[in-house]
């Protein structure tokens, strides 16, 4: 059986009807007339007929609490994918340890998973995040509001230490939560023997970043915005270490090594080779490098002098040892 609309006299009428076979033909049958389409829809009558139909059948279901804003999808596989990532990593475990002792008087570890998943995803503000968050099942984020977003936000970056050596932004909340999850994975054959480095800058709007906010070379394209650098190092494994922040103005070459400093410092690395591109090169920093016994990989830009094209390019070992005058001395590097 089904519904069928004919027309008569200029209006739409609707019958139940059912095929029946007589002989070699299939013609309709007429069950019920069941009215005027308009007068139906307009009384509720023929959704009232359809739900009642529906409630006998195995495999319909009547979704017109959508329209009316009763009943709301939302999204439950990100949260559930990252939120085991979450676990495993032992970061929720870390941010409670931290977090011990402070009364705060909202869920802190949710509002900063919750952010952590809206920058993986879009990315945005906090307001923003709180607008998407609605669309997701996430545990434990249904009594967070905005204002939980900004003082979570604010403990991160709480800063421990008045002023850092090198330019680089004071050790904060989030440097201790960095430490605590390296320290999580530390074992007896754990170590940084190879680490890799890049920066990029991030631009913002609005007050605030008076420490780090400067104008400077805009990777984004934004030269009209304050920003600041964003550095982050990572393992031979591809695991993030940590991440620091130096002054938006700040060259690439002047970055590298405060960074390999507070690294040595913050997780007692005795030897290690750093991995970072030709931005970083410079004979200051390759004298650095040299004295504190650290190996290193640097990038080198690719020039048309004779020395490149002769010595380096056309030499097809691995690694090739060049010598290269500069006025504060003879620089011997290995290239490659």
């Amino acid at each position: 059986m089904y519904v069928v609309e004919r027309v008569a006299r200029g209006h739409r009428y609707l019958y139940l009807v059912e095929s029946v076979r007589e002989g070699k033909t299939v013609r309709q049958r007429t069950i019920k007339a069941l009215g005027r389409k308009d007068v139906l829809a307009a009384s509720g009558e023929l959704d009232r007929l359809a739900a009642s139909i529906a409630r006998h059948a195995e495999r319909s279901v009547i979704l017109s609490d959508i329209d009316a804003g009763r009943i709301a999808a939302r999204r439950i596989g990100g949260p559930l994918l990252f939120g085991r990532l979450w676990q495993r990593l032992g970061v929720d475990a870390v941010l409670e340890e931290v977090l011990e002792g402070r009364q705060f008087g909202f869920a802190v570890e949710r509002a900063v998973f919750v952010a952590t998943l809206h920058r993986l995803f879009v990315s945005g503000s906090d307001r923003a995040c709180l607008d998407w968050m609605e669309s997701y099942a996430i545990d434990g984020s249904e009594d967070l509001a905005l204002h939980h977003f900004y003082r979570a936000m604010a403990w991160l970056g709480e800063e421990i230490e008045e002023k850092a050596e090198g330019g680089l932004a004071p050790r904060c909340v989030k440097d201790v939560i960095e430490e605590k999850l390296f320290d999580r994975r530390r074992d007896l054959f754990t170590d940084l023997s190879l680490v890799f480095m890049d920066t990029t800058s991030l631009s913002f709007y609005g007050a605030g970043g008076d420490t780090l906010g400067r104008r400077g070379h805009s990777k984004d394209h934004r030269p009209e915005l304050a920003q600041l650098i964003l550095a982050v190092v990572i393992d031979a494994q591809g695991r993030p270490i940590c991440t620091e922040m130096v002054p938006g103005n700040t060259a690439d070459v002047k970055v590298l090594m405060p960074i390999v400093t507070r690294l040595r410092t913050r997780f007692g690395i005795t030897r290690s080779c750093v991995v970072a591109d030709r931005g970083m090169i410079s004979a200051d920093t390759i004298a650095a490098l040299e004295e504190l016994g650290m190996e290193y990989i640097l990038g080198a830009r690719e020039r048309t002098s004779s020395v490149i094209r002769e010595v380096v390019l056309n030499d097809t070992a691995p690694m090739v040892p060049l010598v290269l005058e500069r006025q504060a001395g003879d620089t011997q590097l290995w290239v490659k």
